[in-house]
């Protein structure tokens, strides 16, 4: 009886070691690559393995993978923009210029300048360098030897100066323009800041201008428009034109008021920068009869005023004995009366209404209450640092352009 038997496979019962039942299957590299991160990669790794490497599976002409598109343009797009912002383009330049190429890299390090006074025995508390310690090669320090301590406080310690505020009254006459250049030449030498307020009556004369000019320190020409023939009410009203130009502009300063015939020394413009509220000092002034000094101003203590210096009978009823140029005060008064405690608001004015001597009093009397808001200046009030004479010739007319037209009487011709 024939007997069928049916020839099986050797190949079937077989293992590979790649994992196929078909022996002549061949697998492609991403295809091992991916079998063998299923067990051994992490999830970032097969993440951008995916991306890298495709798996080559046989597709039909019309399908295409958006999904995987997308995020490898979202990907190199990152990785374009950091590498945009990183700063090559500067470096590659910088190596350009300075021509690396044949030159060794060398780093210098430049400490920070350092003052230090010759003092052997401050360095004993100097630490010495450790192993790990970075190490200088060289070192520069600078210095700088002061004698004097106060002057090197002086340097470091600036402390800004209070503006001086010098108001000077003037008018046409003679020696008008020798008045203007000898207290203008000493308003140089004062250490800024200085405003000097020129003040002329009913007009600005060109001369006062071109002097203003040519002086070479801050100013401002005023004109008082009020029409006065009085010698008394002349100079109150252009100090009160300066005075309301001060409040209207809120200058912050010490107010000095400083006719243009006295002798002033500079002493005095830089001590009246430390009054606080209000200062004053002794005035030397020759007498109407011009043979005699008189010393007119306060008796003090230190910097408190006790007591007034006065020689003149008419003058003794005077609350203050105090000529105009022989006080200052601060700016502030003038517009800001709340931070002074001033007991009302009304404007602070010179009064053209009382007796000649009398401005002065009345006129401090709008500022301070009595002496003890006053400041000594300098103290003790030992020292007179301005003059106020009479030297004028009233005779004298006041020339046209500062020019004598003929200034000899008589002229004898040459031989």
């Amino acid at each position: 009886m024939a007997s069928i038997r049916r020839t099986l496979s050797p190949y079937n019962d077989r293992s590979y070691p790649n994992g196929s039942s078909n022996p002549f299957s061949v697998q492609s590299p991403s295809q091992k690559l991916l079998s063998h991160g299923r067990t051994t990669f992490s999830p970032v790794r097969r993440f951008i393995t995916g991306i890298f490497l495709q798996k080559h599976y046989p597709r039909k002409s019309n399908q295409f993978s958006w999904k995987k598109s997308l995020i490898r343009c979202f990907l190199f797009f990152f990785l374009g923009f950091l590498l945009g912002m990183a700063p090559f383009n500067n470096d590659f330049n910088e190596l350009k210029q300075n021509d690396l190429r044949n030159r060794d890299f060398s780093f210098e390090m430049k400490p920070a300048v350092v003052n230090v006074e010759k003092n052997v025995g401050d360095l004993g508390f100097l630490e010495r360098p450790k192993e790990n310690d970075l190490m200088v090669h060289a070192v520069e320090l600078g210095v700088v030897e002061r004698s004097d301590r106060n002057e090197v406080k002086r340097i470091l310690d600036f402390v800004p100066r209070k503006q001086l505020i010098v108001v000077t009254p003037t008018y046409n006459r003679a020696l008008q323009a020798y008045y203007l250049n000898r207290l203008g030449q000493v308003l140089r030498l004062v250490k800024s800041p200085v405003l000097w307020i020129v003040v002329e009556m009913n007009a600005a004369s060109t001369e006062t201008a071109e002097i203003l000019r040519n002086m070479g320190i801050m100013y401002r020409h005023l004109v008082c428009m009020k029409n006065s023939t009085d010698v008394k009410d002349r100079g109150v009203h252009q100090r009160n034109t300066a005075i309301e130009h001060i409040e209207r502009h809120r200058l912050d300063g010490i107010v000095y008021f400083a006719d243009d015939d006295n002798i002033y020394s500079l002493e005095l413009f830089e001590s009246i920068r430390e009054i606080s509220r209000f200062g004053t000092w002794p005035v030397s002034m020759l007498a109407q009869s011009k043979n005699k000094a008189i010393l007119e101003g306060p008796v003090c203590n230190g910097s408190h005023v006790i007591g007034w210096h006065t020689n003149e009978k008419s003058k003794r009823l005077r609350r203050f004995h105090v000529d105009m140029s022989g006080f200052a005060f601060n700016s502030t008064i003038l517009w800001d009366p709340k931070r002074w405690h001033r007991p009302t608001s009304d404007p602070i004015r010179q009064l053209d209404t009382v007796k000649e001597g009398f401005q002065e009093t009345t006129f401090i009397e709008q500022i301070v209450e009595d002496e003890s808001q006053m400041e000594g200046i300098p103290p003790g009030c030992y020292r007179v640092m301005n003059w106020h004479v009479h030297i004028e010739s009233r005779e004298l007319l006041y020339p046209k352009g500062w020019m004598l037209q003929k200034n000899l009487h008589v002229v004898t011709p040459s031989n």
